[in-house]
């Protein structure tokens, strides 16, 4: 059997400063640098992942500039994607709450195919920090009221949990594209714990 390429474009959105840049040279450079300037408009990166002996895949990363002054613009931006994850800094719970606005918008502007709402995973970064400015139990609530596939603690500084979410939103990426199960993209909202057994459904290779 040949091999297989699959290419997804994913979108990592969120306010200015709570880590999306670092996220994706992280997770497609395994670099880390404090000390990165805003992004304006749109940066691009590639991450190409095996994911099975015969299949490929390659995410296209689209990193979108938080500031209030480019949402005009996201509709472009967010057209054909497959997947979304949208940020926020659990010591700024100004950006918790704008997770909201970033979810309407990309809600009213993408589907997939089918009209479903797009895979979107919630990541809740510099968990390495404290203390929090929002809990837990307030993630989990807002995960799941907002339609979101799931939600994860990160820290892009320590690497923590990067390329484990990003591996299950390949698998629902993966699951949406092949048609296993309509509601790949549905989601429950809950928190997604990655060190445990996942539950059914988080399954990764």
């Amino acid at each position: 059997m040949g091999q297989r390429d699959r290419m997804f474009k994913v979108l990592v959105v969120g306010d200015a400063t709570v880590g999306k840049t670092s996220l994706v040279q992280r997770y497609a450079n395994d670099s880390f640098n404090r000390h990165y300037k805003s992004t304006v408009g749109v940066d691009f990166a590639l991450k190409v992942v095996q994911w099975s002996e015969s299949e490929t895949v390659r995410l296209q990363l689209w990193d979108i500039a938080g500031q209030e002054r480019f949402t005009s613009m996201t509709r472009l931006y967010y057209r054909d994607a497959s997947a979304c994850v949208i940020m926020f800094d659990v010591t700024n719970s100004s950006t918790f709450s704008n997770s909201h606005r970033w979810k309407q918008d990309l809600d009213s502007k993408l589907v997939l195919p089918d009209g479903s709402p797009v895979p979107c995973l919630l990541l809740a970064n510099k968990c390495d920090l404290s203390p929090w400015a929002v809990s837990r139990e307030e993630i989990d609530r807002f995960s799941k009221e907002n339609g979101f596939s799931g939600w994860v603690e990160t820290s892009v500084k320590e690497n923590k949990n990067i390329s484990e979410a990003m591996r299950v939103l390949i698998e629902k990426m993966m699951s949406s594209c092949t048609g296993d199960g309509s509601s790949a993209s549905a989601g429950t909202g809950d928190y997604i714990n990655l060190k445990e057994n996942s539950p059914p459904g988080w399954a990764c290779c």
